[in-house]
């Protein structure tokens, strides 16, 4: 049972905490690469469910997701329990997770119409439990401490845990498959994401109450939460000019990202003629998470915008090349593949950082505590990056012609070049001009938590990225 713990925000966050806190990104990863690398290929080729219609599907449910976030959000804000605001959501909405994912990973032995229903419907609902945890487990990260490096250090912690959960996600299928002795076929397959689900389901339930247990909730304020109806605190979110620049960047970022993520195993098997992908998959993660504490390093001597930029020229600049391989360059794409990794944790890690500074500029210039609604924003735009890339990617494949478990087309393998490496490195580069516009450093941000400590005390502050505008919060006081 949750206990009603006393809180403190730290200046430095106790190792065990920050693994607390990190243990459920771990098991959410389940949710990142097999629900875009392999259960689309699962379904088209296993199930018989047509390649637009997982597309059209998987896109759709994302559409929705636009609506439930922020509204999730916006709702976690203003919750008011004796459990905090975030952990019951947490609780019970990953026990509700874990059932979708069983379900989700073992179709009945049906295809066509009846494939796509189960599949529609399945998806659908753990999109939904995924929000309903995620939204209060991310908006739970910037409560925990309000120290500009100390931040980094945990978001740090926290999406090394993803990408080590995402690699093992990504090897998985191939040492399920090894060490159960499944041969290859249908029922190979079947069999195969059974026992994935069957050991994940439980382990993310279990992450999640570990969260649940370990890390206490900040006591609510006075007005935390609120301010305008719903309609108008969305506006106010994207009057934060900071937080606006940081999403656009990241979003145009995560969309090129995605990409590749869904097309990987397309890419390895038709482009490259190889077989290995399980392999290329578990290097570029395994580079990432090698090199993320470096990137945590640099971000404390550069600041965080600086590390991010330079991180997505790392990231970019060796991935363009891949446009150019073809059968047989198995070793140089390997290659390519660890130097662009080396710039991988970093992209996810110090965008989040830089996200939880910009949510205190908005306490800063409304008076209220928004994490919810925010992180409610920041994960539409994860998710719709990742829509767009899984839709736009496999709708495209399909009109140039692709036929699955077939020797593809000169017109598919260009294709496949084209949205696997060109688009992304063209995304990376907007993105990065974009994100040089990012006002918030190191003395940005201690000046912004001064003056809402002053703000706290009933004295009028002077908004520090807009001279001259100063305003009160009134009688409010922390």
């Amino acid at each position: 049972m949750m206990q009603d713990q006393p809180f403190k925000a730290l200046d430095r966050v106790p190792l065990l905490k920050k693994l607390a806190y990190a243990a459920p990104a771990f098991t959410l990863a389940i949710v990142g690469i097999p629900v875009y690398v392999y259960i689309p290929k699962f379904y088209t080729d296993v199930v018989g469910v047509s390649l637009s219609t997982v597309g059209t599907l998987i896109f759709s449910v994302r559409v929705f997701d636009a609506f439930s976030d922020p509204a999730l959000g916006y709702v976690s804000d203003r919750c008011r329990t004796r459990w905090g605001r975030r952990r019951p959501f947490i609780a019970v909405g990953s026990a509700a997770l874990a059932l979708s994912i069983l379900f989700l990973f073992n179709p009945p032995a049906s295809s066509g119409s009846m494939g796509a229903a189960w599949f529609g419907s399945w998806i659908f609902l753990l999109f939904l439990f995924w929000t309903i945890v995620q939204i209060p487990y991310e908006a739970l990260g910037p409560e925990i401490t309000s120290s500009f490096d100390e931040r980094t250090a945990l978001f740090g912690i926290r999406d090394g845990a993803l990408i080590l959960g995402t690699l093992v996600a990504a090897s998985s299928p191939a040492v399920v498959a090894g060490l159960a002795g499944l041969e290859g076929g249908a029922a190979g397959e079947r069999a195969k994401f059974f026992w994935i689900s069957v050991a994940y389901a439980p382990l993310l339930a279990l992450s999640c109450l570990w969260c649940v247990l370990a890390i206490g909730e900040p006591p609510s304020r006075d007005g935390d939460g609120e301010g305008s109806r719903p309609w108008g605190s969305f506006r106010e979110v994207l009057q934060n000019r900071p937080f606006v620049i940081l999403l656009l960047s990241y979003t145009v970022s995560a969309f090129g990202s995605n990409l590749p993520a869904t097309l990987i195993l397309y890419y390895v098997q038709y482009v490259l003629e190889s077989s290995r992908a399980d392999l290329f998959l578990l290097l570029y993660f395994a580079t990432g998470i090698l090199f993320l504490p470096a990137w945590v390093l640099v971000s404390r001597r550069w600041g965080k915008k600086e590390a991010w930029l330079a991180s997505m020229i790392v990231n970019t600049g060796a991935f363009v090349a891949v446009f150019f391989l073809g059968p047989g360059d198995e070793a140089l794409y390997g290659v390519l593949v660890c130097l662009s990794g080396m710039g991988f944790g970093a992209t996810l890690a110090l965008p989040s950082a830089m996200q939880a500074d910009v949510i205190d500029y908005d306490e800063l210039i409304s008076g209220h505590r928004r994490e919810g609604l925010y992180v409610g924003f920041w994960s539409v735009s994860k998710k719709l990056a990742a829509a767009l890339g899984v839709g736009v990617a496999l709708w495209l494949l399909g009109s140039s012609g692709y036929a699955p478990n077939t020797s593809q087309t000169e017109e598919v393998r260009w294709m496949l070049r084209v949205l696997y490496a060109l688009i992304p490195s063209l995304c990376n580069m907007l993105a990065f001009f974009m994100a040089c516009r990012y006002p918030i450093d190191r003395s940005t941000h201690e000046a912004i938590l001064r003056k809402v400590r002053e703000a706290r005390r009933g004295q009028p502050v002077c908004d520090p990225l807009r001279p001259g505008h100063c305003r009160s919060w009134g009688d409010r006081t922390s």
